[in-house]
């Protein structure tokens, strides 16, 4: 009598699957964490800018699991689930698992309020940034050095309130200084984009967009606008500086003799003037 040949029990694949995707998550996060999380962009040329390093690591934390569990089920599928060759077999009807589909529902949820709520704080811890508008929701303690940043086609320019409104072609900031900015633009919309610096806010015409920024070390930053303005958008393009305080003074005393013969000409500061420069102050 022929001897019986049995078929190996078949593994427990959501088990062992389970264990290879937490082990591969307990190793793959930290390290994504701990060496590509400071390395992340914009840099930390600023309080803003190291709060979006921040956030984009805790992003690649938590989405280091999810993308471990697709990819390493796609993995073992191929792996443990391939006909064999030549074979057109049909598997088993699965109709569906109610503990699977609750705790996908479950945690994905989890996932999706926790962001949104993370997101909603860091969004309201100075200015995070980004444009405000007139009246930001979220504002910083202390004093904050003004400066408002004028959009015209094609290129920036700064004024200094609070040294005679003096107007620049440059922008120069006092490192570890808060400086407010209002956005705005004389003419169609722009963008004002200090990427180094982790700083954007549209520039509107007849509009005062405040955002907040403060720089944390000497460096020279770049600023682009980021929203398509016209046949020169693409050269709208200067660099700024982050300078110490004393050389901040030099700076702009030299500014503001440079600038003294033209000075007259210009209409008195203000967060907003009527658009199309020749028509500027009214």
């Amino acid at each position: 009598m022929a001897a019986e040949h049995h078929a190996p029990p078949e593994p427990n694949h959501a088990r062992r699957f389970g264990l290879i995707w937490l082990v591969a998550s307990l190793i793959a996060t930290p390290i994504v964490v701990l060496v590509v999380g400071p390395i992340m962009p914009p840099g930390n040329g600023s309080e803003q800018a190291s709060g979006h390093v921040t956030d984009n690591t805790v992003l690649i934390g938590m989405a280091t699991p999810v993308l471990l569990l697709v990819l390493l089920y796609l993995i073992y599928a191929i792996v443990f689930f391939r006909q064999p060759k030549g074979a057109a077999l049909e598997g088993p009807a699965i109709h569906g698992d109610v503990r699977i589909q609750t705790t996908w529902i479950v945690v994905t949820s989890l996932l999706v309020l926790s962001l949104a709520a993370y997101g909603t704080v860091r969004l309201l811890e100075d200015g995070a940034g980004s444009g405000g508008g007139p009246s930001p929701v979220a504002v910083p303690s202390g004093y904050k050095l003004p400066v408002q940043v004028i959009g015209q086609e094609w290129m920036f320019t700064y004024r200094y309130p609070t040294y005679g409104g003096v107007e620049t072609p440059h922008l120069v900031l006092p490192v570890n200084q808060m400086v407010e900015l209002h956005v705005t633009s004389l003419d169609v919309i722009h963008s004002f984009w200090a990427y180094q610096l982790g700083v954007k806010a549209d520039a509107n015409p007849n509009t005062d967009n405040v955002v907040f920024v403060k720089p944390t070390k000497l460096q020279t930053f770049e600023v682009r606008c980021a929203e398509l303005c016209g046949i020169w958008h693409g050269y709208m393009f200067d660099h700024g500086q982050v300078v110490r305080p004393a050389a901040f003074k030099a700076w702009i005393a030299e500014q503001q003799r440079r600038f003294a013969p033209v000075q007259k000409d210009l209409p008195s500061y203000s967060t907003k003037y009527i658009p199309e420069p020749t028509r500027r102050g009214g």
